[in-house]
């Protein structure tokens, strides 16, 4: 029984290519595709693009979360449920970053299923902007917690276990989490597209973006509009040169601060309501780039914009954050937005009249 991947039943969350509906795109991590239905089985076969590691795709099924492994080019075919005729919800859902892309080709249900309504989006809506940490790399690699990371080829990576994915399911809200691995702000700094480096400037208002997988597409920012923003931005910048630990009052760092306040001033020009936040992470990094971020916040002038900084902020861990960290990062996140809720009002403001 062949589900059209445009169904109304079907339920995504995420920023995704729909260019065509009937193959949507998954680009980001956290992306997902929800469905309930009453059978026996349900498979779904997925085209990867890889750019690099080994690529894997995730699955929360009647609340076991299961792993796959894609090929690494062209189709694969995942059993997402075999067994006793009965209603499943699943959750299928991008694990990784742009390291791969992923274009959904067919659901295929038990003969005689039943698919039936998805379940309630939530009202509540957040994005987030950021780096590895955001995406959830090698968060499974639990035995390493604070310590640097083990040698990997993207077994461990999985943005269920993303600070920024649990802090939404924490809160109850929907995510697109806009976050790459060894991303800067700046073009020719981070990690990103070697050797020649992409910035979060010059991707955040994209659909695809990864030079080496797709022509770069523009997102339209009607489809959704968030509550909360968080921005999470500045550790990849120190490479290849930490210019904001040698010399904060630089001409460097202070180029740094301008393009970040530009960037920060588009974020509330698209979305003149939501709530910002301006923070890192508990990955290690010299405390100038934060001291550079509160400068920023402190010159905008705001009272919708925060900067926010973890009890660990800059000096949890060496390597990536696990998730255990994540879960620690995540309820300080949610505990700040609720405390910031009792005063303004955060999940009123800013609200997106049209469906997404």
């Amino acid at each position: 029984m062949r589900i059209e991947l445009d169904d109304k039943r079907l339920q995504y969350i995420g920023r995704i290519d729909r260019t065509n509906p009937k193959n949507p795109e998954f680009i980001f991590p956290s992306t997902s595709l929800t469905f309930r239905f009453i059978g026996k089985s349900a498979t779904l076969t997925v085209e990867n693009r890889r750019g690099c590691w080994d690529n894997y795709v995730g699955a929360i099924v009647d609340g076991e979360q299961k792993t796959f492994q894609l090929n690494n080019q062209g189709a694969t075919t995942l059993s997402l449920v075999e067994g006793e005729e009965k209603e499943h919800t699943i959750l299928f859902f991008k694990r990784m970053d742009s390291c791969h892309e992923l274009v959904l080709k067919e659901l295929i249900l038990s003969e005689g299923s039943q698919l039936l309504s998805p379940p309630e989006k939530p009202h509540r809506k957040i994005e987030v902007y950021g780096d590895s940490v955001s995406a959830g790399e090698v968060s499974e690699a639990e035995e390493y917690r604070g310590k640097v990371d083990p040698d990997h080829q993207g077994e461990y990576s999985n943005s269920w276990y993303s600070y920024a994915w649990i802090a939404a399911r924490k809160l109850h809200a929907q995510i697109h989490n806009i976050a790459q691995g060894g991303i800067a702000l700046l073009d020719q700094t981070g990690w990103f597209a070697a050797p020649d480096y992409v910035g979060m400037e010059q991707i955040w208002d994209c659909v695809h973006y990864h030079p080496e997988l797709h022509e770069k597409t523009k997102w339209d920012f009607k489809q959704y509009t968030p509550h909360v923003v968080i921005v999470a931005i500045g550790q990849n910048d120190n490479h290849p040169e930490d210019y904001m630990k040698q010399d904060m009052e630089g001409e460097k760092a202070r180029i740094w601060r301008e393009h970040y306040k530009k960037w920060v001033k588009q974020i509330r020009a698209t979305y003149p309501k939501a709530v910002i936040l301006l923070t890192t992470t508990i990955l290690c990094h010299d405390k100038n780039w934060d001291e550079s971020i509160h400068r920023v916040w402190k010159e905008l002038k705001d009272d919708r914009i925060f900067h926010f900084l973890y009890s660990k902020n800059g000096c949890g861990t060496p390597g990536h954050i696990r998730a255990s960290e994540a879960e620690e990062m995540a309820e300080e996140l949610v505990e700040f937005l609720e405390t910031l809720d009792n005063k303004i009002s955060i999940w009123d403001e800013g609200e997106d009249e049209r469906k997404s």
